[in-house]
């Protein structure tokens, strides 16, 4: 019996429940339950992760009915990642968030964040396409809240933005779901793949719509181009602890696209012949040139992060075009990688805004600030990791998806564009790292005489550090999330070889399919009668021998406690 799969969607839901009714007047308590919630939810996670490592595949069945007439939770390698990521990143998020103080700028923070939570896992463990939209609500939702958090005429403009781009791609999502239901008669996604391949492929113009209106969801989901022009202004203005909890928001879009794109319409189905490599790919790689464009031409910092998070997606997502093992694989450790790397550099950004003083984030030159020299090795860390420098992980990511690439039609591109856009993203960050950590040190020669005068240096510091830089919290969750990416870098060949063993498993996907569809449930309950057939059936209404059982490598469980068995 797994319950447990349901619990990273049930514990930050539950917590958001207590957080609001219980403890609304009271900031200890919120930050005790928000941080306990957490750290139980990554715990799990942890749990989760271990079960599904050997290639097992669990289910949960709410009110014990059976898929594809009730809703299901699905562990799978894939899923089980996902959520591991999340938890690993929303831990130091959240600490971050306490030790600045971002939490009390705005009411309801930690409920709203407890309820950005549950929707991500919600998003990632879904075995039902409706679901995954209502997941995707529950997490838009919570982050309109969080994007105007501490309020503002700018962020409030920027959040306005942001809700009308998601708004869009709400209805087109639903759109497509009316498309998909009215074609196949499912939204269960293991259903969804059985009967999309026995779908007549000269009658099967719906589900071509549909399949191109989920890419157009993802696509925006994504940021991907042209559908990327709400990211750069939501995400620069949107609270540091925020736009680093977003980090995981763009993978979410990522996630829908292999996860459909795998299962419901694979590369080798006739209906989706060339869409990937004619149309994906290009698209992927215009996003990768533009974000690291605009990297190079922004003069703002905060900006140049979020063009670099187009960029990343751009990598990420023209990996995963190729659609082989490898190609996927590849994205998926890119996709670890960029998120730590880019939740890291948000963090550190927020830091540099806030001991500049009224120069705050603009790339140019001012006196030196308290703790520069701790802000400055940060910076670089994640730097070097987000421009993919040797030897951290965004260096071995890129080769992993440049080895993908291989074979490919457009190989050639690929390899060009990844190169290139590596050395102007090299080019900003180094610009904007030169301007806010060295310019300063001349400035501080010409204003103050010598830099050495102890009583000067740190007279021009304390300007723009009213704090004076003691804030451990900041540093210590900024700290956490370098170390990861170095752990990431140490442990990159265990690490392969799990998403090696993911990527396969999502192009075997019968022990899934199986596995969500064969599970009993309520719908097939015996009943102790004479008229009993003593053959089931699954749902897709074929005989099953009564001693059938699943195949190798997976595990089916259902929720008899909630079903009253």
């Amino acid at each position: 019996m797994m319950h447990w799969i349901i619990a990273p969607v049930l514990l930050p839901a539950m917590m958001a429940a207590i957080i609001v009714l219980a403890a609304r007047f009271h900031e200890t308590l919120q930050r005790i339950f928000s941080v306990a919630s957490l750290v139980a939810t990554l715990a799990i996670a942890i749990g989760l992760y271990i079960q599904a490592s050997d290639g097992t595949v669990t289910i949960y069945q709410l009110g014990n009915w059976q898929a594809p007439f009730g809703i299901v939770l699905v562990a799978d390698r894939l899923a089980t990642t996902m959520v591991l990521l999340t938890a690993v990143l929303a831990l130091p998020v959240l600490i971050y968030a306490i030790g600045s103080g971002w939490d009390r700028r705005g009411q309801h923070f930690h409920a709203l964040f407890q309820f950005q939570i549950m929707g991500i896992m919600g998003a990632f463990l879904t075995g039902d396409a409706f679901n995954l939209f209502v997941f995707f609500e529950v997490l838009l939702i919570a982050s309109y809240g969080l994007m105007v958090h501490s309020g503002g005429a700018t962020r409030t403009r920027a959040g306005v933005q942001y809700m009308l781009y998601n708004l869009l791609g709400s209805t087109l999502f639903l759109f497509a779901l009316g498309t998909l239901y009215a074609q196949a008669g499912t939204l269960n996604m293991a259903d969804l793949a059985q009967r999309v391949a026995a779908a007549d492929v000269e009658n099967s113009a719906g589900l071509r719509v549909a399949a191109v209106l989920l890419l157009l969801v993802f696509a925006i989901k994504a940021a991907l181009l042209p559908l990327h022009f709400w990211l750069p202004s939501s995400y620069a203005e949107a609270p540091a602890p925020v736009a680093a909890l977003f980090a995981i928001m763009t993978k979410v879009g990522a996630y829908g696209i292999i996860r459909v794109y795998t299962m419901i319409f694979p590369p080798s189905l006739p209906l989706m012949s060339g869409a990937h490599e004619e149309w994906l790919l290009p698209l992927a790689l215009i996003t990768l040139a533009i974000g690291m464009i605009g990297v190079l031409g922004t003069r703002e910092i905060g900006r140049l992060v979020a063009f670099s998070v187009i960029g990343s997606m751009g990598m990420l997502l023209a990996s995963v075009a190729q659609f082989t093992p490898a190609g996927i694989s590849a994205a998926l450790y890119y996709a670890l990688h960029s998120t730590l790397a880019t939740a890291a550099l948000f963090l550190v950004v927020d830091v540099i805004r806030e001991r500049r003083g009224s120069v705050a984030g603009e790339l140019t030159a001012a006196l030196p600030m308290a703790g520069g020299a701790l802000v400055a090795g940060l910076f670089f860390i994640a730097s070097i990791a987000m421009t993919g420098l040797p030897p951290l992980s965004g260096f071995l990511g890129k080769l992993l998806i440049l080895e993908a690439a291989e074979g490919g039609a457009l190989m050639g591109w690929v390899w060009a564009v990844v190169l290139g856009s590596s050395l102007v993203a090299v080019v900003g960050f180094s610009r904007a790292g030169s301007t806010i950590f060295w310019k300063p040190h001349q400035l501080a020669v010409e204003q103050c005489g010598s830099v050495d005068d102890p009583e000067d240096a740190q007279g021009a510091r304390e300007i723009h550090d009213p704090a004076g830089g003691n804030q451990p919290l900041p540093m210590l969750a900024i700290g956490l999330l370098v170390s990861l990416l170095v752990a990431l870098t140490v442990f990159a060949g265990p690490v392969t070889r799990q998403l090696d063993a993911t990527a396969a498993q999502l192009f075997a996907p019968q022990p899934y399919i199986s596995t969500v569809l064969e599970t009993p449930g309520k719908e097939i309950e015996k009943h102790d009668d004479d008229h009993a057939d003593p053959h089931e059936t699954n749902a897709g209404g074929h005989e099953l021998p009564a001693d059938e059982s699943h195949e190798p490598g997976t595990e089916a469980t259902t929720d008899d406690a909630l079903g009253g068995q």
